[in-house]
């Protein structure tokens, strides 16, 4: 079992930028692959970013891509989302998730809300 806890969303203006923290705990967290996903009201879950177990490769959706940079601190059992530049449509709860190689994202988070005005 792996715990997942999420941390660093709120009420930001747009332009502005948040950064999210997901703290593992449980199996070794060098063990898994770690994505971040998010969920907007009334729309469907969608990948946002993942990083590979020693912190490469990293992968983006093209909605992220130039504006987020994903990462983790083994050393620390911690993952996280640096956001900038955000736009109202990035308002979601945002999700970690943990899988091992060729495995399904079986370790989530509960979320953390994330909200921008324009």
């Amino acid at each position: 079992q792996v715990q997942l806890v999420e941390s660093g969303g709120g009420l930001v203006q747009a332009g502005g930028s948040l950064r999210l923290s997901c703290a593992a705990s449980g199996r070794t967290f060098s063990d898994y692959t770690m994505g971040w996903f998010r969920q907007a009201p009334g729309k469907e879950r969608e990948f946002v970013a993942g990083v590979g177990r020693s912190g490469s490769p990293t992968y983006y959706a093209d909605s992220a891509k130039g504006r987020f940079t994903v990462s983790r601190d083994n050393a620390k059992n911690t993952g996280y989302l640096q956001m900038n530049s955000l736009k109202p449509d990035d308002t979601a709860v945002y999700y970690c998730a943990v899988r091992r190689a060729n495995g399904n994202y079986d370790y989530w988070g509960q979320g953390t809300q994330v909200t921008v005005s324009s």
